[in-house]
């Protein structure tokens, strides 16, 4: 298996990223049993079974592996896996533990890794058990990748990997911006999420240029959003356009009034809406309930272009006719699915959508473990500010804890997604 693997860009980058080739692998990694909490478990090479004291460079993984979310635990812990094999040396040893997808039980995790000699922490999945690992990590000078995308949990030392809002929402603002539109509306869920999005959408309006003209959030735990749809659309003052224009021309016997009054026939309101382009940022059953709302209330999708972020990424997006024709932003699929391929040779099931950023924050270790000089898990090799190719496209780590993200603008198409603008291949091709 010849793969494509995670790699730091040189110091002056004026062409893309060349990513490394690692030696063909002869015997695919496999799946490992569920750990627990409590029993060390390192994963076997395609050889054999690893010796639980092996010595050499330590790397914790920390994933729930037990309860409600073992199964994507686990498949992350594969990916993972899959990484260490294609990208990290014979001196490279992970060490999995399970969080129990609680912060107490990531907290445990964290002291059990640190006192096994974890040179550097990947994971914890959830963003509620990333300052739990913090705790433990950071006075034993431990830095830690967790998988999240929430920035608030970020900070020295402690990097989110995911994807945050802020990143999305700007690309596709700007890119929106780009194409003339300039009036935006948010359509948002009423909890952290929405809040994250809401305060992104604010900054990148301004940056642009541009106006945000209406913000409404409805319950996610809503099962009819109507009434918020309806406020969007000020369907009500629409309406009501519509019958003074229609009682106006009916009192009329001119010729030209009784035409325009035929040309109202069929229509349930009058006038625009005040915005051309709306950010409709959830996913899944949420989205797909809400977004036929849209034209029901006369928000006309080949009028007002509907944004998204990458939770579009979802084929049932593609069969939703409100959706066809919006734009989200998201990590650029063509660098993702040589991965999603060996991923499922090796295991014979789909990746989930997190499998790309288990395998990019090992892969990431794997590469400063392998430094000439020796393992260099400093915060300046991990904040190299040239950033690396991962298999979700260019990031690099600031100081801070956030990531940048080198993102793609798709467009959603009947059946399929396709590139409308690439994403960059390096910063200074970003910056340009």
């Amino acid at each position: 298996m010849l793969a494509t693997t995670l790699a730091a860009c040189e110091t002056k980058v004026q062409a893309p990223v060349q990513p490394v080739q690692v030696p063909p692998v002869t015997e695919p990694p496999r799946p490992l049993p569920p750990p627990t909490a409590d029993v060390e478990v390192e994963p076997a090479p395609p050889s054999g079974p690893v010796p639980p004291m092996q010595e050499g460079v330590r790397v914790a993984f920390l994933a729930p592996l037990s309860g409600p979310n073992a199964a994507l635990g686990r498949a992350l812990l594969d990916a993972a896996q899959l990484a260490v094999f294609e990208v990290g040396d014979d001196q490279l040893v992970l060490l999995p533990r399970d969080t129990r997808g609680t912060p107490e039980g990531a907290a445990a995790a964290a002291e059990s890794v640190i006192a096994a000699g974890a040179r550097l922490i990947v994971g914890p999945l959830f963003a509620a058990d990333v300052p739990a690992v913090a705790a433990r990590a950071r006075p034993a000078g431990v830095s830690v990748l967790s998988f999240s995308n929430d920035l608030s949990v970020a900070g020295p030392g402690v990097f989110v990997m995911g994807v945050p809002p802020r990143a999305q929402i700007d690309r596709v603002i700007s890119f929106a911006r780009s194409r003339g539109l300039s009036r935006y509306a948010g359509l948002l869920p009423n909890n952290s999420y929405g809040a994250a999005v809401e305060s992104a959408l604010r900054a990148a309006t301004e940056r642009v240029g541009g106006q945000l003209t209406v913000i409404e959030r409805y319950d996610p735990a809503t099962t009819d959003a109507s009434p918020v749809v309806r406020r969007l659309a000020s369907y009500e003052a629409r309406r009501a356009n519509l019958q003074q224009q229609r009682r106006e021309l009916e009192g009329r016997e001119d010729e030209a009034s009784k035409q325009a009054l035929r040309r109202l026939e069929g229509i349930d309101t009058l006038g625009e809406v005040r915005f051309d382009s709306l950010v409709l940022p959830d996913f899944g059953d949420r989205l797909l309930s809400i977004a036929p709302l849209l034209p029901y209330y006369d928000i006309d999708p080949n009028r007002i272009r509907l944004l998204g972020t990458s939770l579009w990424d979802d084929m049932r997006v593609t069969r939703e006719p409100a959706l066809i024709g919006g734009w989200f932003a998201a990590p650029p699929p063509e660098a993702r699915e040589p991965f999603n391929k060996r991923y499922r040779e090796v295991y014979r099931r789909e990746p989930p959508r997190l499998a790309t950023i288990a395998y990019d924050a090992t892969a990431l270790a794997a590469v400063l473990a392998r430094n000439e000089g020796g393992p260099d898990f400093s915060i300046e090799a991990i904040t190299n500010p040239v950033g690396f190719a991962g298999m979700d496209g260019v990031f690099r780590l600031l100081p801070d804890g956030s990531i940048e993200r080198a993102l793609a603008v798709m467009e959603v198409q009947r059946a399929r997604f396709r590139t409308i603008s690439p994403a960059p291949e390096t910063f200074e091709e970003q910056t340009q």
